[in-house]
């Protein structure tokens, strides 16, 4: 992506941020939100200090909120589904612990809603083969697997975030900026169904990333944070096992702890997920341990984390020994979803004269 296309993108999330953060207005209220994970394993301190935390802020100032639980992409670079009923009730309990309220933001999952997956024909004949193949998170995630040949459902992985985003109007969508070029890829999805199915009419938005300023934290073994490493501290990890897992992590050897990413990445991200929990500055952190070393970073890493988890634990707890309301919750989001879903292929199908 170029310079000149993410300082758009920037300005546009601006704009939007400053909708977010103002009084209530009609453009406000007009704003519909689109975000979810992937239910590989369960979910960590990254997704939290990410993503979920900023979910439920919007949800809380009144932003219409989806959140999608994409059960389908776990097999994108994947040949089994693995413990996926696990994760995603353990993705709605994590969401529910923090806030999350599905009274007000539709929890649903991917394979659930029938209509929002058929976009994908209309939306696939909008793309080329070689957008696809240059997308970042595709080039990415074939790296990732050794010399894999690429699926068909990989090379796709762009137009069904596509589908996901549009298939309910979601106008905002929070993400990184490594993420952009996602958005980036709807935004021309929109645009070619509007100009060649639609006559120019607007069926649907060019939708707007909210690119969020979270740093990309590394595991607790010095690589990307990964669920299928097993190098996160997870959300439903009790506070012994995060601070076992926490002695584990790799600093370096100098005594004296600083903050510095580029040269000490592995002592910058702990001191990251600590600020994360601790509303204050990485910087600030690094002083005030000073030549503790890396047993008073994790010290301090361990209660800031343990701390801040702790109410969302407990209600995590009370949560887990009622099932049957985590099916209800699932189950009342999927209808929901599958509701706009429909009217969305009801209007695509009127559009390209299909509504026979």
């Amino acid at each position: 992506m170029s310079d000149e296309s993410f300082e758009a993108a920037r300005v546009r999330s601006n704009t939007v941020q400053a909708v977010i953060d103002g009084p209530d207005s009609p453009a406000r209220r007009k704003l519909r939100v689109l975000t979810g994970d992937r239910p590989t394993g369960p979910l960590h301190v990254g997704h939290y200090l990410a993503s979920i935390r900023n979910r439920v802020e919007l949800q809380d100032k009144g932003i219409d909120s989806f959140v999608i639980i994409a059960d389908y992409q776990v097999i994108t670079d994947r040949d089994a589904v693995g413990e996926l009923g696990t994760n995603v009730f353990g993705c709605v309990l994590d969401y529910l612990a923090a806030g999350i309220d599905p009274a007000r933001t539709t929890i649903f999952t991917h394979s659930a809603v029938p209509a929002l997956n058929q976009l994908m024909l209309p939306f696939l004949s909008l793309v080329t083969d070689g957008e696809l193949r240059r997308n970042p998170t595709v080039k990415d995630e074939l790296a990732a697997t050794d010399g894999r040949p690429m699926s068909g459902l990989l090379l796709t992985y762009p137009v069904h975030q596509a589908a996901d985003i549009l298939f309910c109007h979601g106008n905002v969508v929070p993400i990184g900026k490594d993420n952009l070029p996602h958005v980036e890829q709807t935004r021309v999805i929109a645009r070619r169904f509007n100009n060649r199915y639609a006559g120019g009419e607007t069926v649907f938005a060019e939708p707007d990333a909210l690119l969020t300023e979270s740093p990309l934290l590394l595991g607790l073994d010095g690589t990307k944070m990964s669920k299928s490493k097993g190098n996160t501290i997870t959300l439903a990890m009790t506070a012994d096992q995060t601070a076992a897992a926490v002695r584990k992590a790799r600093t370096d050897s100098e005594r004296v702890i600083t903050y510095e990413p580029d040269r000490r990445p592995q002592v910058a991200s702990l001191l990251e997920i600590a600020a994360g929990f601790e509303g204050r500055a990485p910087g600030e952190l690094a002083a005030q341990i000073g030549d503790a070393g890396a047993g008073g970073l994790k010290k301090l890493v361990t209660d800031a984390v343990n701390e801040g988890l702790r109410d969302h634990r407990s209600r995590r707890a009370e949560l887990a020994a009622d099932p049957a309301y985590l099916h209800i919750v699932l189950r009342q989001g999927n209808e929901r979803a599958n509701a706009v879903a429909d009217a969305t292929l009801a209007t695509v199908r009127a559009v390209m004269r299909m509504n026979y």
